[in-house]
């Protein structure tokens, strides 16, 4: 199983971002997917998911409005479009899948390796 996280970058604030996780090795429409992220010296925080159809989207309160979660099951992939980009937002964004509806990220099936998002004020 893989999962692929791409598309972070340098942005100034007020910028935007879309970030892509490509999965391979799963049946990807099985799972609940999860976008993390990681500020440096901080723990990993929840940040949105989507449900296997993408029928629903849950968002952690500081992206509401800001972020648009989505998904494309035949490319057996998820997006994060990110918005009015803040240096607060400055994280390693990851992307995980579970069969789940717990956030927390011990409850994850699978974890990609992260992309790296800098915000400059």
């Amino acid at each position: 199983v893989q999962l692929q996280a791409s598309g972070g970058g340098l942005v100034q604030a007020g910028g935007s971002l879309r970030l892509s996780c490509a999965a391979s090795g799963l049946t990807f429409s099985n799972y609940n997917v999860v976008w993390f992220r990681q500020a440096a010296g901080k723990e990993r925080e929840f940040v949105a998911a989507i449900s296997r159809n993408g029928g629903w989207t849950y968002y952690t309160e500081s992206v509401k409005g800001r972020c648009t979660i989505s998904r494309d099951n035949a490319k057996n992939t998820v997006y994060l479009q990110m918005n009015i980009l803040k240096p607060e937002d400055t994280a390693v964004y990851y992307c995980a899948t579970t069969y789940g509806s717990t956030w927390s990220p011990g409850s994850m099936n699978y974890w990609g390796k992260g992309t790296q998002v800098t915000v400059s004020s």
